[in-house]
């Protein structure tokens, strides 16, 4: 991390200023497929957000935030818009991101043994790095952080690998390799000894474990979504908490961490109401003298900050993305099966996102995944199963369709 005045400049962020340009005017010219809802809505999240800090402290002070805020938003957003095209460029991402995860697991095992973070202290010699946050031990563990802001951090970005891992890497391998290399993920993810990360891992077997299980019934996902309103009505007649504070008190594995976010969210809805349009900017917010400024609540946080527009445009933007992808029908098997993982990862972002915020590598990671699965909107429909001219110059075979009740995949739908 380098220093430039008072801007703190990160390599994600100088590799996201020297793109954001060229990303941006592909977009504008159709090279990154069809403008979606997600992008305007995106756009419009930023411009609300450089307004509202105008309006709280002064046109002078929102230049460089809002500055930040569009190469961190629509710079990592972008990058997978245009660069992640089809089938083979999302199969290449899975692929990385388990090489990344892979990487990182014997330094987290080290870090978790022994408090000491190898990485973090490599880095830190040859320029400013992240505070370290170790020295937190539970069940006999330490926490883990390696390159990220934050164990949590740690466990949600590594975490997210699961899916993908599973459903996409996976696709075409083995029983073994496609367990071995989720393991490597789920394993790599629990080092944090967080609950949002591990929230996040059970949620994603979850939806597998539901996907596959009830693979012959092509309402599968109709009837998930009726169990979740049932239970919502259930909590909300037959319980003193709201149904989201129903869900925060029993999302954390610690009761005090639960009770805390409830506070958050008192406070913080409050906050909201109390200054629905601009938000309060980066100032103080009305809380309980002991509790700390951290708004662990990324939904929530957006409101608090820029007001009520800002908060309904990001989550307008993630759910105009994941469900223009859930419902896309006429999918191949292999295209069915990765539009899965990406509903499954970005369903566990959304789960995560009332308990934890992202900020740093987080929020970029998050920008970028929900960027990188819209191409799967211009794909066309019943795609070959034969292998591109891309797969087959690396010697890749097509996928073996009898392989597909071996795991957790998702089948042909029955169109």
């Amino acid at each position: 991390m380098i220093l430039i005045g008072p801007l703190a400049m990160s390599i994600p962020r100088a590799i996201l200023v020297v793109l954001v340009g060229p990303c941006f005017l592909r977009w504008v010219r159709g090279r990154a497929g069809a403008i979606r809802a997600a992008d305007l809505c995106l756009l419009a999240f930023w411009a609300w957000c450089g307004l509202s800090l105008a309006v709280v402290h002064g046109p002078g002070f929102a230049v460089q935030p809002s500055g930040i805020l569009f190469v961190e938003t629509m710079g990592a957003f972008l990058m997978a818009r245009c660069y992640i095209r089809d089938a083979d460029d999302f199969l290449a991402l899975a692929r990385l991101l388990f090489r990344i995860v892979a990487f990182l697991m014997p330094f987290a095992l080290f870090e978790a043994l022994t408090d000491r973070d190898i990485l973090l202290q490599f880095f830190a010699a040859i320029l400013p790095s992240y505070a370290d946050a170790g020295g937190d031990m539970r069940a006999g563990l330490y926490r883990v952080q390696t390159v990220f802001e934050h164990p949590i951090l740690f466990g949600i970005c590594t975490g997210s690998a699961l899916a993908l891992t599973h459903l996409v890497l996976g696709r075409g391998a083995s029983a073994f390799t496609r367990w071995w290399r989720s393991g490597v993920v789920g394993g790599t993810a629990f080092l944090s000894l967080s609950s949002a990360p591990m929230a996040a891992l059970l949620a994603q077997v979850f939806l597998m474990v539901w996907g596959w299980s009830l693979r012959r019934n092509p309402a599968r996902w109709r009837l998930l979504w009726a169990l979740v309103a049932a239970s919502y009505l259930v909590v909300a007649v037959g319980s003193n908490q709201t149904p989201v504070q129903f869900y925060i008190s029993r999302f954390t594995f610690d009761p005090h961490t639960g009770w805390h976010r409830l506070l958050i969210w008192q406070y913080g809805s409050a906050s909201v109401l109390q200054h629905p349009l601009f938000g309060i900017g980066f100032g103080e917010w009305v809380r309980e003298s002991w509790m700390s400024s951290s708004i662990d609540m990324f939904w929530l946080l957006n409101a608090m900050r820029h007001g009520l527009p800002a908060g309904l445009l990001m989550l307008g933007a993630f759910l105009s993305a994941v469900l223009a992808v859930g419902w896309r029908k006429g999918l191949d098997d292999r295209l069915a099966a990765y539009r899965m993982a990406y509903v499954i990862v970005m369903t566990s972002f959304f789960l995560v996102g009332w308990t934890v915020h992202f900020w740093g590598v987080s929020y970029l990671w998050f920008m970028f995944l929900l960027g990188s699965g819209l191409w799967l909107l211009d794909a066309p429909a019943e795609a070959s199963q034969d292998p591109s001219p891309r797969r087959r110059a690396r010697g890749e075979a097509a996928p073996d369709r009898s392989r597909r009740r071996r795991g957790f995949e998702e089948p042909r739908p029955n169109a």
